[in-house]
Parts: C-alpha cells; structure tokens; sequence
C-alpha cells in the first residue's frame, strides 16, 4: 500500500499553479487502467476558472483548501476547505475566489 500526502501534494501543485500561465495545476492520484474510479488532485490560482465542461460520470468536489464557486445553470454554490458537494449532471464550471486546492472524484462508467 502507498499512502499518498495530500497537503504535501496540494502545496506543490498550488506553487505550480502560481507558476504556470494558465493559473492550473492537476495530477490524477488514483485512477489505474481499467479502474471504475479517478481522483484528481486540481490547484488553481485565484481568480482562475475551469471553463464550462460535462463530467463523464457521478463526481464530488471537494475543497481541501481555499474557497471555489461551482456553478451550474443558474444555480451556484460556494465551496470552502473540508465542503463536499455532488457535481450536477449537467454543464458546469469552477471559480477559485482565492487560491484553491480541490479533489475531483469522477466515477467511470
């Protein structure tokens, strides 16, 4: 078994964010060949958004750090560090008012 260090991975990738142009960093932490489940680690810089995309499957958000707006149709929702949500079937993007650390969880099918 490996244990994986999420705060120690959250910092790096926030600093790579803060680097990078686009303002995003991601890695997917679990998610092997033929796997029904991937996470993925997403750090954007404040001020930054996900565009507007469809999930490929059931997800979660959660907020390990930082504070997100996740928005769908007219409906939004704040998310802070240690909030949990469903992500809605439907299109949808993410906005970090400051910067933020998520755990996307997507449930293949």
């Amino acid at each position: 078994m490996e244990v994986l260090r999420v705060h120690e991975l959250a910092a790096s990738h926030l600093r790579l964010a803060g680097e990078s142009d686009s303002g995003r960093s991601a890695t997917t932490v679990y998610g092997r060949g033929g796997a029904r489940l991937r996470q993925t680690l997403i750090a954007l810089d404040a001020g930054q958004t996900m565009g507007e995309h469809q999930s490929p499957g059931d997800a979660s958000l959660m907020c390990l750090q930082g504070d997100v707006v996740l928005r769908a149709g007219d409906d939004e929702i704040e998310l802070w560090a240690g909030d949990l949500v469903a992500v809605p079937p439907q299109r949808h993007d993410v906005h970090a008012r400051s910067a933020s650390v998520l755990l996307l969880s997507v449930a293949l099918h």
